[in-house]
């Protein structure tokens, strides 16, 4: 009888990177929290906050986990490890260029940032579809569409940021309009694109349910990927005559809400078949739970901000960012990030089993209560921002950042632990 020769690909240097590009991500959403101590007038309001969090923290995780999941769920061999690496360090390095506007006001190190942001993207889609060419398994077509499409958005809007730190006279002269359309692209183009993406296999995973084929999460991610950038076509147009610019906004302001009902959707029927877990409940409870109200955040964000656009259309209070920083930024990606961290780490991160059951007990501490924290804190932004309350935002500030301060603390002594866990197995 003919030997049977089996395959087995090596995620060993993948998982490191993914960890380790996660561990960075914590460390831009902790400066991106401990800024909003600084005078406004030195973060220049909440400019500096949001791109240290979304641009900073989102993106170096988006750039370490996306290629990771693509691989893996397609049965793919990892992207090379120079490739994922040189993706983080652009990436990491261009957010705290662009970064350095707050501090430097101008000159060559925002714009120097820019450009490495832009190529940390081009590597991240390289790392992220080259490998799927050699795909064992079944293609994730959804999926692909939503890491396409955001790339996509991140590429036009975050080149719009870059020309207008470089000061180029077209998108200065036309930045009322060209602004909402970069933050419409970032923010619930790419970012937003690339957790829906996830969550689609993600969400049912840490429910403990099935992975089903689901009309709600193709509304999900088709409302995203076409009513994003068609959001951002009627800002970026709407300095020309007739009411076309209108037009374009508020259809892909619907259509973006279809896609924000959709992945609410989803959410709904992954809880409705979740699974019961009788271990490590404070770790379940905490990435479980986490990742099904940062939906309902989004949800919420998704309705203020294309409620604006069906108000008042294309025109300058078609958009704010005031309304939507807390839920978005807060409610939606960090506490995705949180739950997305607080269940990996012990999964794919380094260690063996009883490094990875000591990270599941501390990842699962005081879980109800970071919740509570985040989530209550969260609230009293999104009212106290725009209502201009001080005194809820300051209570609201102070418990999002006790919150993700200890939730940043606990992973961290999860991933310092690993060696001290890993040495006696091997004795």
């Amino acid at each position: 009888m003919p030997a049977v020769t089996t395959f087995r690909l090596d995620r060993n240097a993948d998982r490191r990177i993914t960890a380790g590009g996660i561990a960075v991500a914590g460390g831009f959403v902790a400066v991106g929290l401990a800024s909003l101590a600084l005078p406004a007038s030195a973060r220049l309001g909440t400019w500096l906050p949001l791109h240290l969090v979304l641009a900073g923290g989102a993106g170096v995780a988006i750039g370490s986990a996306m290629p990771f999941f693509s691989s893996a769920l397609s049965a793919a061999p990892p992207a090379p490890a120079r490739l994922r690496l040189a993706t983080l360090v652009l990436l990491a390095g261009g957010a705290i260029g662009v970064a350095s506007r707050a501090a430097v006001g101008g000159g060559t190190l925002p714009i120097l940032g820019g450009i490495a942001y832009l190529a940390g993207i081009v590597a991240l889609f390289a790392s992220t579809f080259l490998p799927l060419r050699g795909a064992l398994g079944p293609r994730r077509p959804l999926v692909s569409l939503a890491y396409g499409a955001a790339l996509a958005d991140v590429l036009a809007g975050a080149a719009l940021g870059t020309l207008f730190l470089g000061g180029w006279l077209p998108v200065v002269g036309s930045w009322v309009g060209l602004k909402p359309a970069h933050a419409w692209l970032n923010l619930l183009g790419f970012v937003s694109l690339v957790v829906t993406g996830t969550l689609i296999h993600l969400l049912p995973t840490v429910l403990g349910g099935r992975m089903l084929p689901r009309t709600s999460s193709v509304v999900a991610v088709v409302g995203l990927v076409v009513g994003t950038p068609l959001v951002a076509l009627g800002f970026a147009i709407s300095g020309g005559p007739g009411p076309a610019a209108d037009l374009i906004a508020r259809s892909g302001a619907l259509v973006a809400l279809a896609g924000a009902a959709g992945l609410a959707g989803f959410a709904r029927g992954a809880v409705r078949g979740r699974g019961r877990w009788t271990t490590d409940a404070g770790w379940h409870r905490l990435s479980s739970w986490s990742l099904v109200a940062a939906v309902g955040w989004f949800a919420l964000a998704v309705g203020l901000a294309a409620g604006r656009v069906l108000i008042a259309g294309a025109t300058p209070a078609g958009w704010s960012v005031v309304d939507v920083a807390a839920p978005l930024a807060l409610g939606w990606v960090v506490q995705a990030l949180v739950a997305s961290w607080s269940h990996l780490l012990p999964s794919i991160g380094p260690g063996g089993p009883p490094a990875h059951a000591r990270q599941r007990r501390l990842l699962g501490r005081v879980a109800l209560a970071r919740m509570l924290g985040l989530n209550l804190g969260t609230a009293l932004l999104a009212v106290g921002l725009p209502a201009d309350l001080p005194g809820a935002s300051i209570v609201g500030v102070l418990l999002v950042g006790s919150s993700v301060g200890m939730s940043l603390a606990l992973a961290a002594a999860a991933l310092l632990g690993v060696r001290q866990v890993a040495a006696p197995a091997r004795g």
